[in-house]
C-alpha cells in the first residue's frame, strides 16, 4: 500500500544518511547530515501522495470545483465579457485538453478547461436571460399582464407580474421595456397565478446591497428575469387576456393550484405557525411563518428543516420506496418472480420528482433530487452509487442549469453540508464503527447509542461546514445547533415528515385531516425545542462582516478536507484556520451612507455605530448592525446618542474627530463644510467645500457608501465602484424615451384596495 511505500522510502533514506552531504556539514543539534535527507524523504512522500491524488477516478470530483471557480471569476468581472471571444477560447482550451489527454499535463489542462467552461457557461446564461432593468423610480405606472408567481408572507403578500403593457402617468416610458416586476400588496389581496390583471403601481429599481460587500439582491432577481419591484396603488382589476399565457404559465398554474389545495387542506385543520411549517415542509411555502418562530429556528440551528433539501428528499424517497416494496411483497408471486425492489425504486423516483416540482425546485432541492435520482437509478440498474461522484454530478448539473446559484447562500451551504456528510459517512463512520460487533458497542446500539452518535456527528460536521457561509451571509453562528438537532431531528424524521407524506397520500381519499392533526404534535415539539435553545445565553454568536477572501479560503479548505484521501487533506485544516483568523479580524467602516441618502451611521468613540435617519428604514439599519456584529436592534435608544437634528439638517460625530452631516437646506453648508468629513445632501454645495459630498445623484450611481479611516484620511468604498457595469447593476446613463400613453380599461365593480401599509413593506418592495 501507499503507507508501506513511504515507510520503505524512509528506511532506504536512513541507510544513506552518511553519504551526502559531506561529513561535518549540515549539523543541527547533533543530527549530522540528516536534515537534507529527511527533507528528501518528505519530498518523496509528498510526490507519492500527489501521484495518488492524481490517480484514476480522482479527477472527476474536482471538475465541478474548477467549473464553479470559473463561474465565480465571471461574477467578479467589472463588465460583461464578450461571448464571441470567450466561447472560441474555451473551445480551444477544451480541445487542447482532449488532444493532450495522455500526457502529464492533462490533469492541469482538464481543470483549466473546466474553469474556462464555467466562465463561458455563466456568460452564456446571462446573455440568455438578458432583459431590461429599471434605472429610475416610477411613482405611478399603469401595468397589465399575467400573474406568474404568488407568495404569502407574514404581513403582506407578493406576486410576480409578467408585463404585457406598462404606461407611465407622465407619458414617458422607462428607458427599456421591463419584462417582469415583483409587487407587494395588502395581505389577502394577491391575485391568483395565471390571472390577467390591470393595476397601478409605484416601481423602483431592484434593491441593491445595503453596504459594500453585502448581498446583491439586484443580481439575485435579475436571473429571475425581474427588472423592477414595488407595490400596488389602489385596486387590482381582473380582465380578459389579449392572448394565451403560454405553456410555462400553464405549468405554473397547475403547480400553484396543487400547492394551494394542499395548503388549504392543512389550513382546515391547523392554524398559525403549525400550519405554516407543515406547508413549508410539504410544499416549500415558508413565507407565512411568524418572525419570532422563524428567527428561533435559525438561531437554534434548525432553520435547515424549513428549506427543502437532501434530508427531505431522502425521507420522501425512502418512505415511498419501502412502502411500495412492502405492499408488493405481500404478493408471493410478485416477490418471487419480479424485481419489486426496482419497481419500488422507480416509484420513489417519481415521488421525488413530484416533490421537486411541488416544492418550487430551489437550488438545494435540485441538488438533493439529482443525488437521490442517481442512487435510485443505480438500484434499478444494479449499480452501487459512488457518493462523491454523485455529489460531483449533481453539482455539475445544477451549475450548468443555473450558474448564478454559486453566489447564493443556499447552494453554498447545501453543497458544503453534503460534502461534509459524505466524507463522514465514507471515511469517518467505518473507523468509528469498526468494532460494531464488540459486546459494549452492541449493547449501546440496542439503546440507540449508535444512532445518537451518528446523528450527533452528522449535525456537528454539517454545522461546521456551513458555518463560514452562515457567518459571511448572515453574520451569526449557532453554537447550540448540535443540541437542537439531537432533540428535534428524530421527531422530525420519524414522525413529522412521515406523517406528512401519508397525509399527502390520503388527500384524494378525504382522510388527510387526521394526519395533519398528528403532524401538529411533532411540529409543536420542534418549535418548542427551537425556542428553548434560542433562549439560552450566547445562542446567537454575532460576527462582524468580513471580506470574500476568508470565505474563499474556507471553501478551499473544506474541499481539500473532503476530496483528498492522503494525508495531504489535513492541509485543508490549515487553510481553514487561516480563513478563521482573517475572518475574526475584519476591517470595519467608520461611516455608512445608504443609497437613498436618508440613513447615515458613524462609529462612535466606544466603537459602536450611531445613526441618524430622515426616513426610518429598519431593514437598512438592521443589516448594518448585523454586519457590525452588534446585538442591538433598530429602535434602540442608544443608536441615536450623539445625533443632533434641526430644521436645516443633522450632525453625527465620528470616532477620531470630525462629523458626518445630512444637509437638508443650503444654510447648513456654512458650518458643515468647515467641520464635516462627509455631507449627505440633495442641495448644491459651494464649490470651495472641503468635505466629501454625497448627493442623491452620486449615491444613485454608486449605491451605498462605506468610508474607512486610513490614517488622517478616509477611503471610499461603494457598492458599485466606478467602472463597474453589469446587466443587474448597470452604470447610470441619462436617456429618456417618450412613449404614447395607452387607453385606460374599464375597472371591475367594487374593487378591493390592495395598497399595502408602508410599514409592512420590505425594502425591495419600495
Amino acid at each position: 500500500g501507499r503507507g508501506g511505500g513511504v515507510a520503505s522510502q524512509w528506511r532506504r533514506a536512513r541507510g544513506r544518511v552518511a553519504t551526502w552531504p559531506a561529513q561535518g556539514r549540515a549539523v543541527v543539534r547533533g543530527f549530522a547530515g540528516r536534515v537534507p535527507d529527511f527533507a528528501s524523504t518528505i519530498f518523496s512522500a509528498l510526490q507519492g501522495w500527489m501521484a495518488a491524488e492524481a490517480g484514476p477516478g480522482r479527477l472527476l470530483p474536482w471538475i465541478p470545483v474548477a467549473f464553479g471557480a470559473g463561474i465565480a471569476v465571471y461574477f467578479a468581472a467589472a463588465h460583461e465579457p464578450v461571448l464571441w471571444v470567450v466561447g472560441p477560447v474555451t473551445v480551444l482550451v477544451v480541445l487542447a485538453a482532449i488532444v493532450l489527454r495522455r500526457t502529464r499535463v492533462f490533469v492541469a489542462l482538464a481543470l483549466i478547461a473546466a474553469l474556462f467552461a464555467g466562465f463561458a457557461c455563466a456568460t452564456w446564461r446571462t446573455m440568455r436571460v438578458a432583459h431590461g432593468v429599471l434605472s429610475q423610480p416610477i411613482f405611478s405606472a399603469q401595468l397589465a399582464g399575467f400573474v406568474e408567481i404568488r407568495e404569502e408572507r407574514e404581513r403582506t403578500d407578493r406576486f410576480v407580474l409578467r408585463v404585457d403593457r406598462l404606461d407611465v402617468a407622465s407619458g414617458k416610458s422607462p428607458e427599456t421595456m421591463i419584462e417582469r416586476v415583483r409587487l407587494s400588496v395588502k395581505k389577502g389581496t394577491a391575485p391568483a397565478v395565471g390571472s390577467y390583471v390591470e393595476l397601478k403601481a409605484r416601481l423602483s429599481p431592484p434593491f441593491t446591497a445595503t453596504r459594500p460587500g453585502g448581498y446583491d439582491f439586484a443580481r439575485d432577481i435579475y436571473f429571475q428575469r425581474i427588472g423592477a419591484s414595488g407595490f400596488v396603488l389602489g385596486a387590482i382589476r381582473m380582465t380578459e387576456p389579449p392572448q394565451a399565457g403560454g405553456p410555462w404559465l400553464t405549468y405554473a398554474v397547475v403547480i400553484s393550484s396543487m400547492r394551494d389545495a394542499i395548503d388549504g387542506r392543512i389550513r382546515s385543520v391547523l392554524q398559525g405557525d403549525a400550519r405554516a411549517i407543515a406547508s413549508a415542509l410539504l410544499t416549500g411555502k415558508r413565507d407565512a411563518i411568524s418572525t419570532p418562530v422563524n428567527d428561533a429556528m435559525f438561531i437554534s440551528g434548525l432553520g435547515h428543516v424549513l428549506s427543502i433539501s437532501g434530508y427531505h428528499m431522502a425521507v420522501v424517497a425512502g418512505v415511498v420506496f419501502f412502502f411500495v416494496r412492502a405492499v408488493l411483497a405481500l404478493s408471493p408471486t410478485l416477490a418471487a418472480r419480479y424485481a419489486i425492489k426496482k419497481w419500488a425504486a422507480a416509484a420513489a423516483l417519481v415521488a421525488a420528482a413530484f416533490y421537486l416540482l411541488l416544492s418550487g425546485a430551489e437550488v438545494a432541492t435540485q441538488r438533493s433530487f439529482l443525488m437521490t435520482a442517481v442512487v435510485l437509478v443505480g438500484v434499478m440498474v444494479d449499480r452501487r452509487a459512488i457518493t462523491f461522484r454523485t455529489l460531483a454530478l449533481a453539482a455539475m448539473a445544477v451549475l450548468l442549469l443555473a450558474p448564478e446559484a454559486i453566489v447564493h447562500p443556499s447552494f453554498q451551504m447545501s453543497f458544503a453540508a453534503t460534502l461534509a456528510i459524505v466524507t463522514l459517512v465514507q471515511r469517518g463512520f467505518p473507523l468509528l464503527l469498526a468494532n460494531a460487533d464488540s459486546s459494549s458497542t452492541a449493547r449501546a446500539a440496542l439503546w440507540g447509542g449508535r444512532e445518537v452518535l451518528m446523528l450527533a456527528l452528522v449535525s456537528l460536521v454539517a454545522g461546521l461546514a456551513t458555518m463560514p457561509y452562515a457567518a459571511f451571509h448572515f453574520h451569526r453562528v449557532t453554537p447550540y445547533g448540535v443540541v437542537a438537532n439531537l432533540l428535534a431531528m428524530p421527531v422530525v424524521s420519524l414522525w413529522v415528515m412521515r406523517i406528512g407524506i401519508f397525509g399527502l397520500m390520503a388527500i384524494p381519499f378525504g382522510f388527510d385531516g387526521l394526519f395533519w392533526w398528528l403532524m401538529e404534535f411533532g411540529i409543536g415539539w420542534m418549535t418548542a425545542v427551537a425556542q428553548w435553545v434560542a433562549s439560552w445565553p450566547g445562542a446567537v454568536g454575532r460576527l462582524a462582516a468580513f471580506g470574500i477572501a476568508p470565505l474563499l479560503l474556507a471553501t478551499l479548505g473544506i474541499i481539500v478536507l473532503g476530496l483528498l484521501r492522503t494525508p495531504l487533506r489535513w492541509g485543508g485544516g490549515g487553510v481553514v484556520a487561516i480563513a478563521v483568523a482573517l475572518a475574526l479580524n475584519p476591517s470595519r467602516p467608520g461611516i455608512l451612507i445608504a443609497s437613498d441618502a436618508t440613513n447615515v451611521a458613524a462609529r462612535g468613540p466606544d466603537g459602536l455605530l450611531r445613526a441618524m435617519q430622515t426616513r426610518k428604514d429598519p431593514f437598512v439599519l438592521r443589516d448594518w448592525l448585523a454586519a457590525d456584529g452588534d446585538r442591538r436592534v433598530a429602535g434602540d435608544p442608544s443608536l441615536t446618542e450623539g445625533a443632533a437634528c434641526d430644521a436645516i439638517g443633522c450632525t453625527l460625530p465620528v470616532a477620531g474627530g470630525g462629523y458626518v452631516t445630512i444637509a437638508l437646506r443650503s444654510e447648513a453648508f456654512a458650518e458643515d463644510c468647515l467641520k464635516a468629513i462627509a455631507i449627505v445632501t440633495s442641495r448644491q454645495p459651494p464649490k470651495d467645500c472641503a468635505a466629501l459630498i454625497f448627493d442623491r445623484a452620486r449615491l444613485a450611481e454608486s449605491g451605498s457608501i462605506a468610508l474607512r479611516r486610513q490614517g488622517a484620511s478616509f477611503v471610499v468604498d461603494a457598492v458599485k465602484p466606478f467602472g463597474v457595469d453589469r446587466p443587474w447593476a448597470p452604470a447610470q446613463r441619462v436617456s429618456e424615451t417618450n412613449r404614447a400613453a395607452a387607453a385606460n380599461r374599464t375597472a371591475a365593480p367594487r374593487p378591493v384596495d390592495a395598497t399595502p401599509a408602508e410599514a409592512d413593506l420590505a425594502p425591495d418592495d419600495q
